[in-house]
């Protein structure tokens, strides 16, 4: 396998969704105790006995470890080959994150392949041996009473494992695992068997000259995926009534297809990556892949549509947020455009609500796994693990948000961009028409307050409220700009000429307010500067908003402020966002400045001391993540594969 990676902050193991997520924070498989993304323990175990001698080779263990040979990451797959006495092992973890295959990119299954061969010339006795721990089935230390059976299905060794008394939903929060369902294991060759604490596979072979090896997969049923709207809905792939076991057996008969599909599209991946940005744009492609789709649930809603719903990691546990679904698309739009119309379909359905009475965009629609209507800025506060109230059946004039923390200008911009964008790039205009009245509301709400916004909170929530952002203006012009787009797809001509030329009036004068010595602003009127990362869909859907030049000037200004692992998000402080950094990195349209830009976000991957899972907000000068974990916002660094339609930057 080419574009070989040798380090990553946290590896993926298993990557199908925020809760079945399993990563090793460690330089080799064997470094550590395989953790959710959370940091929660998630015991994964493998041992290799090789003529009666046990060693390692997954987790820390008391046995000799093998020596690891590389470790690589793509896209799609975590590759390891280890050695140890005489003997090649290569294990190779993997997901079927196939963007044009949703059945199987929704189903939550991960497969372990392995291969043995001798490096001696002599044949070896041994036997493959792979441990799932009962933690994975439950949260917190204290393991519940479990059940479990072992069967054959579909020429499949099984086990699973489970609670024996099982809460189906019954929490909602973040840094909590899942609390329900059952784990799977199975393999059409050897033996999977439930023990005292877990599920154990194990295949005894000889390994000699010829490669031999085998695969096992490991797979979750939560039994209930989501509430959406008062309705339990579980994964796209199961909308028919599919089971996992089924899924597993089908599974079975697709490995090779899914595997060579998995390699097709990490070779298509990684080639356009290397074209457009070497090695560095390489590994932070390769480390966002899984990484962003486990940070999302796809589910059939009750009317067979499907709703692409994010987890908001490590941050409030908010599920289908707005602003954190905005950086995420341009991995969607690049290969899936429809996700992002899954993305946007349940916050207009909130937002079309009784209780939803303001002329602004929501910010979510729940906390994971309840999507019951927005949670933040709400009055009441919601204890981390208690599920959210039924808002979204509240009728009009209920006081439940408070004005103060939300985020107007910021979410109407997104929902109008992300609308704009799916249709661009190729997904159907089937909601812009449903609800062109409700966007409407939105970009007036725009034309009246974003051309200089007030105090509010943008999606950096975390640096405070700021008056008079410019980058928050720049999101203004832009939503007001796509929404003169959508309007030519509604067949209104006339109006959308009338809003061109609003946003087109806007970004001239913002131009004019927004001007520094070296680069733009952070506030009108005020000092400072930021990155303006909102601007990037100018060049990217063709707004012809701003002229080349300025985004030149804008981004060579970005050089001088550099610190050893990043571009600052602005200057109140050192720390930084992956996603926004690509973003002002791409506007460059120069090669040199756009990896002069991402080289130090690469460098950050392969150096910092923070093992958990791609961080997007950490520390420019440290190099250690700050907050943010396994965020579905990494979607964003794909944003130069939109600019670079042909693969090559400039």
């Amino acid at each position: 396998m080419e574009n070989m990676i040798d380090r990553l902050p946290a590896w993926p193991l298993i990557a199908n969704d925020p809760y079945f997520s399993v990563w090793l924070p460690g330089d080799t498989l064997d470094a550590a105790t395989p953790v959710h993304w959370s940091g929660a323990p998630k015991p994964l175990d493998g041992r290799l006995v090789i003529d009666g001698r046990e060693y390692g080779w997954l987790g820390r263990s008391s046995c000799p470890g093998m020596q690891t040979v590389s470790l690589r990451v793509t896209p799609t797959r975590t590759v390891s080959v280890l050695t140890a006495a005489g003997v090649e092992l290569t294990v190779t973890f993997w997901s079927p994150a196939l963007p044009d295959d949703l059945d199987a990119l929704s189903t939550p299954v991960t497969f372990v392949d392995w291969s043995l061969r001798a490096l001696d010339g002599r044949a070896h006795q041994a036997s493959i041996r792979f441990f799932a721990g009962d933690a994975l089935c439950y949260d917190g230390q204290v393991p519940p009473p479990m059940v479990g059976e072992e069967f054959a299905l579909g020429g499949l060794s099984m086990a699973m494992t489970g609670q024996a008394q099982q809460r189906v939903l019954g929490h909602s929060g973040d840094h909590i695992t899942i609390d329900w369902g059952y784990l799977y294991l199975a393999a059409p060759e050897g033996k999977c068997s439930r023990l005292a604490h877990g599920l154990r596979y194990a295949r005894d072979l000889t390994a000699g000259e010829t490669p031999a090896g085998g695969y096992l997969m490991l797979g979750y049923d939560d039994v209930a995926s989501v509430n959406y709207f008062g309705v339990c809905c579980r994964a796209w792939a199961f909308r028919n009534g599919k089971t996992l076991p089924q899924a597993l057996a089908e599974f079975a008969g697709r490995h090779d297809a899914l595997y060579a599909a998995c390699a097709a599209l990490d070779e298509r991946v990684l080639s356009r990556a290397e074209a457009i940005g070497g090695a560095d744009y390489a590994l932070i492609a390769s480390a966002a892949w899984r990484h962003t789709f486990a940070a999302h649930k796809l589910i059939a809603t009750p009317q067979g549509e499907m709703a692409f719903l994010s987890k908001e990691n490590d941050s409030n546990g908010c599920i289908g947020t707005v602003d954190v679904s905005y950086p995420s698309i341009p991995l969607f739009l690049a290969f899936c455009p429809e996700l992002v119309n899954a993305l946007c379909r349940p916050v207009l359905a909130f937002a079309s609500m009784p209780v939803w009475q303001e002329d602004f965009a929501p910010h979510d629609v729940g906390r994971y796994p309840w999507a019951t209507g927005q949670v933040y800025a709400a009055r009441r506060p919601l204890p981390n693990g208690q599920t959210p109230p039924p808002y979204y059946l509240y009728p009009a004039g209920t006081q439940v948000y408070d004005t103060r923390y939300q985020m107007p200008v910021e979410e109407c911009g997104n929902m109008l961009i992300m609308l704009e964008a799916a249709a661009s790039f190729g997904a159907e205009d089937d909601l812009i028409r449903q609800y062109a009245g409700l966007l409407e509301t939105w970009v007036r709400y725009l034309d009246r307050y974003g051309e200089d916004p007030g105090e509010q909170l943008c999606t950096d929530d975390f640096a405070g409220h700021l008056a008079r952002n410019v980058n928050l203006s720049a999101k203004a012009i832009v939503g007001i700009a796509c929404w003169a787009r959508l309007l030519r797809r509604l067949g209104r001509p006339d109006e959308a000429a009338r809003w061109a030329g609003r946003a087109a009036e806007m970004a001239k004068a913002w131009r004019t307010r927004a001007g520094a010595q070296e680069g733009t602003a952070l506030t009108f009127g005020g000092g400072g500067w930021s990155m303006k990362y909102n601007l990037v869909w100018d060049q990217a859907l063709g707004l012809d908003l701003l002229p080349g030049e300025f985004y030149a000037g804008e981004t060579a200004s970005y050089l001088a402020r550099l610190n050893e692992f990043g571009l600052p998000l602005d200057s109140r402080a050192d720390y930084t966002k992956s996603d926004w950094q690509v973003w002002s990195a791409a506007m460059a349209r120069d090669p040199r400045v756009f990896r002069q830009l991402i080289a130090p976000l690469a460098h950050y991957l392969r150096t910092t001391p923070s093992r958990v899972p791609f961080s997007d907000w950490y520390d420019t000068k440290t190099g250690r993540y700050v907050a943010f974990i396994g965020r579905s916002v990494q979607g964003g660094v794909y944003m130069p594969f939109l600019l670079w339609k042909d693969g090559a930057a400039g």
